[in-house]
Order: structure tokens, then sequence, then C-alpha cells
């Protein structure tokens, strides 16, 4: 199986400078592509599309992941031409843990050079950037108020000095701040809240169950409302959130749907796999078992 992968060579820390090392004794089993710069994972994976690579794999995080998906989705029959592998080098890495993909990279590449193969639902939306419609795809989760505000605020610097701390730390700039109401809109159905977050898997934040009925591939979007956003929400959220990782259900609202309407009759932000993209509103819509990709 012809296989190419797409990674940050500037990428900093131990388990990066690890991958580099790694990297030298597997480049004759595969094509490596270094980004040059940011998002250019997207150019260099349609580019592989192209060239005809049968697996293409992203070795970064879950922004890294994205930004392959699309530019896989942005090549003509992409997505039936070339299967989607990872290799988990990022901060979070929760579409990696979804799958089960081990954290050790040699481990994960065996897993890749094995092909099991596996078509899961692709979810996509659509939203309007600069007086243009935009199209993107995400594999995991999107998030729209609380959740992707606080990605907007996060402090790069700080997140690669701390990790995910930064998130934390973003979080309670967010909290502080005056929050827009979100409405989801599907099938004559209507469920609002400060946060709202869509799943495609189970998993938010790398090992917290926040969509426990989410599917990769039952052709449905998992959607959870929390109606408010606050301190207060905070302190009744934590207990269960650190203990059982879950949240308390008489706290939130919950829909699912194959297509749906993210409105806000103030500016709301939203996120796409842990990378902020824009603001609402947005349509989402998913596709099942559309894209392939290696599964343990």
């Amino acid at each position: 199986m012809r296989t190419c992968v797409i990674f940050n060579p500037a990428a900093r820390g131990n388990k990066a400078r690890h991958f580099r090392r790694w990297l030298d004794g597997v480049s004759t089993q595969c094509t490596l592509k270094p980004t040059a710069g940011p998002s250019d994972a997207r150019r260099l994976a349609t580019q592989a599309v192209a060239e005809n690579f049968e697996l293409i794999v992203a070795a970064g995080g879950d922004g890294t992941v994205n930004e392959v998906l699309n530019g896989i989705g942005d090549a003509p029959d992409g997505l039936t031409r070339s299967r989607l592998g990872v290799l988990p080098l990022g901060t979070v890495n929760v579409f990696a843990k979804e799958l089960k993909i081990p954290a050790q990279i040699p481990d994960a590449w065996e897993i890749l050079q094995r092909g099991r193969e596996l078509k899961i639902d692709l979810p996509r939306v659509e939203f309007s950037a600069n007086g243009k419609t935009e199209r993107r795809f995400f594999i995991q989760l999107a998030g729209a108020g609380l959740d992707a505000r606080a990605i907007e605020l996060v402090n790069w610097q700080l997140k690669k000095k701390i990790g995910p701390l930064a998130y934390v730390v973003a979080g309670f700039k967010a909290l502080a701040e005056r929050k827009p109401q979100i409405k989801v809109r599907a099938d004559g159905q209507e469920i609002s809240g400060e946060m709202i977050l869509v799943g495609n898997g189970k998993l938010y934040g790398g090992s917290f169950e926040i969509l426990p009925a989410a599917d990769l591939q039952d052709g449905l979007l998992h959607i959870c409302a929390l109606p408010r956003a606050n301190f207060l929400t905070l302190a009744r959220c934590a207990p269960g959130f650190l203990f059982k990782k879950k949240l308390p259900e008489k706290m939130l609202q919950r829909l699912r749907a194959k297509r749906f309407d993210l409105t806000s009759e103030t500016p709301a932000a939203f996120e796409l796999d842990g990378e902020w993209v824009g603001n609402l509103p947005a349509t989402f819509s998913v596709e099942q078992k559309k894209l392939r990709v290696i599964v343990p």
C-alpha cells in the first residue's frame, strides 16, 4: 500500500524529537511530506491523492488530522481513492483515542502497516466567511459558544509550555465573558444553550465521554446543549466531569440528526476538531460511512 506521511518538521517537544529520529528508520517504507507552514497539510494531502497514494497519514494532533482530511476531500474522488491514517503526536489526540490507536508511534505505525480499513461517517459544515460559502469536514467533534470561544482565547505560547492546561486557562477567561445563546434546529425540533457540542464520536478532550450514544457509523450527529455555561454550572458539573468523566444529564439537552442549523442572534464562535474556524450561522450534515480510515 503506497503510503505518505504528512508532518510538521518544526514541531517541538520530546515526542516530536523522538518522532523525527524514528522517521529515519521508516523512510524507505513511505514518502515523507513535511509541511512548510500553517494549513499546508491540507495542500499536501490533496497533492498526495493526485500522486495516487493509497494511505495518507496525518502525523500530529487533531488539527493536523482535520487538515489532512479536508485535503483528501478537496481532491476529485479523494475519499474513495485514499485512506486516512493517524500517528498521534498532538497535545490531546482525541480522534486517535476514539479509534484506540496507541500513543506510542512504533505501535501506531504497525497498525497502519496492517491496513485494516473501517468506513466511518463524515460530517460537513457549511458557513459564510468573507462573503463566500465555505465547506469544511470534521472527524470527531465540533463545538459552538463557550467551547469554541475558549479555543479562540488559547495562548499558543502558553500551550507550548503547559500543554492541555492552556485550554483550562482559556476556559476560565471564556466563562467570565457574556455568552450568546445558540439555537439548534433539526427536523422541527429545537434546543439551545451557551455551549453546544456536536459529536461524530463519543469523546471530548481526550477521555471525557460527553456524547456516550455517539457512533462513528450510525449516520447521525449527536448534539449536546448546556443551557447555561457559567461558574455556578462549572461548580455543579465539576465532580461528575472530573471523577466520572461525564456531565450530569439533568443539566443537558440532547438531540441527534443528519442535518441541522446552528444560529445565534449575537456573534458566536464555532470550532472543528479543536481548531477555531469562524462564527455562526452554520449548517451541519453527515454522510454515512463515507471516510476510509485505518484502525487497530
